[in-house]
């Protein structure tokens, strides 16, 4: 297996605190990284570390197969990077930006500018400056600039922010057309579970900067269970007909009026019917499947969801 991104006990500390502890992290190549946690959980931190903004504290870092030190750089030539907000030179176009960009990496296929462009549907305002632009346009216009030298590797922290859904979706469909058809890895950084779900191979959960998981997305689908959820007023007496009346035990209390059921035989008409005959007052009641939201919510409650 060829990883294009390992880390070894990868640490930052500032002021004598860590605020990225440890992390292991292992980025095959081919692959759509997912990079999960909150803000503050040191995603940010340890990406800038990744592409030599800043320096460890400790540990190590390899990519493309070669251990990063102080000195490196010619291995940023073969990586596209969007850390923070992009910054654009306002009052040239974004053709320009782009063209300058390619100049300073030493790139000069002129066709790929314009390639670049019609991949983030930016093709009908090359020649706006980038101050007339809006904030989705310029987050738009980084991801162009950021593939706009064919990178083997693309390390892209927070890439869907400030975008509307059509443009979300947009850019989930072109980040997998990058990594199975262009063949680029992509390490990628969001908020938003549901996205990272439909577009990862990997995912990696980092909590006040440990990295608590790595797990592959397929394992977590193999996990996939139906459940009926019910919204009740009054959970205690729901819990007593479950046990009592259906002779149910696998469920699961989420707060003071939800109950999730785990019992696959179990119809949402049956339960509604039990709840109905023995005054159990009903919200709602529906069924749903476990989620990447759900993995990642018991991650960072350090248990497993009980099924």
């Amino acid at each position: 297996m060829t990883y294009i991104l390992k880390t070894n006990q990868l640490t930052k500390a500032f002021k004598g605190e860590e605020v990225v502890s440890e992390v292991n992290m292992h980025v095959k190549q081919g692959e759509i990284y997912g990079f999960l946690g909150q803000n503050g959980s040191g995603k940010t931190t340890t990406m800038k570390m990744i592409t030599n903004l800043i320096k460890p504290t400790s540990g190590d870092i390899e990519i493309f197969g070669e251990k990063i030190t102080d000195t490196s750089y010619e291995f940023l030539k073969r990586m596209g990077l969007i850390i923070e907000y992009p910054v654009f030179y306002d009052n040239l176009t974004a053709k320009e930006n782009l063209y300058y960009h390619c100049e300073y990496m030493g790139y000069y296929d002129k066709k790929s500018i314009d390639n670049s462009l019609d991949l983030v549907k930016l093709n009908n305002i090359e020649n706006k400056k980038v101050k007339e632009l809006s904030l989705g346009m310029k987050q738009r216009l980084g991801i162009a600039r950021a593939i706009s030298t064919k990178p083997e590797f693309l390390v892209l922290d927070e890439p869907i922010n400030g975008l509307d859904p059509l443009g979300i979706k947009e850019l989930r469909d072109l980040f997998k057309v990058l990594c199975k058809e262009y063949g680029m890895t992509l390490l990628i950084s969001s908020h938003i579970l549901a996205e990272m779900e439909q577009m990862s191979d990997t995912i990696g959960i980092i909590q006040n900067g440990k990295l608590i998981k790595e797990v592959s997305m397929k394992s977590i689908s193999g996990k996939e269970t139906e459940y009926i959820e019910a919204k009740v007023h009054d959970i205690k007496k729901a819990m007593y007909v479950l046990e009592q009346k259906l002779g149910i035990t696998n469920f699961k209390m989420i707060d003071d009026n939800i109950i999730r059921i785990y019992q696959p035989s179990l119809t949402q008409n049956e339960l509604s019917k039990t709840f109905v005959m023995n005054d159990v007052a009903i919200e709602s009641i529906n069924k749903k499947h476990n989620s990447l939201e759900d993995y990642y919510l018991s991650s960072m409650n350090d248990k497993e969801i009980h099924l």
